[in-house]
């Protein structure tokens, strides 16, 4: 009997990753589409327009598709939803027994919601193939010894700010911490942190330790990089087995190019 996935889309080019893997391993793909997923068409039997704010709209349509499995995948902007005016019954009940908009407790109203319905929420690790990236360096450059010290303080210090739910990325300067991650996402906090430590910094993104993958896969890709290489960073770092470093080929011919050193760094216990 073939299985049917709810692909709740953000924006990017991780919902079509995960749609072809999901394919690959016959899942029949029905997309709610929330934002921009380029190829995501290409890849699903069925594309569903979908706004955060009619959240009933879609699991009215999950029921009568008798979808059982329901993965998320891209980005989706927390400034936005923090903007949420007008909205469904349902996003506001989500909302009322979180009494927040992000974080555990709102993943966890979804959650139960789901469940009561009868819905499992999957893992998005079993969903990206090689994107998950290993320890050592993975760039034409290695970094030096200077840069290693720097990714590993600010391995430590991004699981911190991580475990505290603010954000999952530093930039880091000789062994200080130039810039925390909040709610603008990594690509600006990469830009902001390079123009204020100036070149030689070095990124590092982690997740928290009990971080939740139903949710959110912790990314850095092309985009990233090139603001990395515009900023004079001269290392991006990622936590060993738990960041993903998405469009792989392009994103370290932009590392190569700028001379960055892209390195997978795990933590210790």
């Amino acid at each position: 009997m073939e299985r049917s996935l709810g692909l709740m889309c953000g924006a990017g080019v991780l919902p079509a990753r995960m749609a072809e893997e999901a394919r690959r391993q016959g899942w029949r793909v029905v997309a709610f589409t929330f934002d921009a997923a380029p190829g995501i068409a290409e890849r699903a039997e069925a594309v569903v327009p979908a706004r955060i704010t009619e959240l009933g709209a879609v699991l009215g349509h999950l029921q009568r598709e008798g979808i059982a499995s329901v993965l998320f995948s891209g980005w989706f902007s927390l400034p936005a939803v923090l903007r949420v005016g007008a909205a469904d019954d349902t996003f506001r009940g989500f909302e009322a027994r979180a009494h927040s908009r992000s974080g555990p407790a709102f993943v966890e109203a979804i959650i139960t919601t789901l469940g009561a319905l009868g819905i499992a929420v999957l893992d998005q690790r079993d969903f990206v193939g090689d994107w998950l990236v290993g320890p050592g360096s993975w760039s034409a450059r290695p970094p030096s010894e200077a840069e290693w010290r720097d990714a590993r303080a600010g391995l430590a210090a991004a699981r911190t700010v991580a475990a505290a739910r603010i954000g999952q990325t530093v930039v880091v300067l000789h062994g200080a911490v130039v810039a925390v991650e909040a709610v603008e996402g990594t690509t600006e906090a990469v830009r902001r942190g390079t123009a204020l430590a100036g070149p030689g910094a070095v990124v590092v993104k982690a997740v928290a330790p009990d971080h939740d993958y139903r949710f959110d896969a912790p990314a850095v890709g092309p985009e990233t990089l090139a603001a990395a290489a515009a900023g004079g960073a001269a290392a991006v770092a990622l936590e060993a087995h738990r960041v993903l470093l998405f469009d792989r080929q392009e994103a370290l011919a932009i590392a190569d190019a700028a001379g960055i050193a892209v390195i997978g760094v795990e933590a210790t216990p």
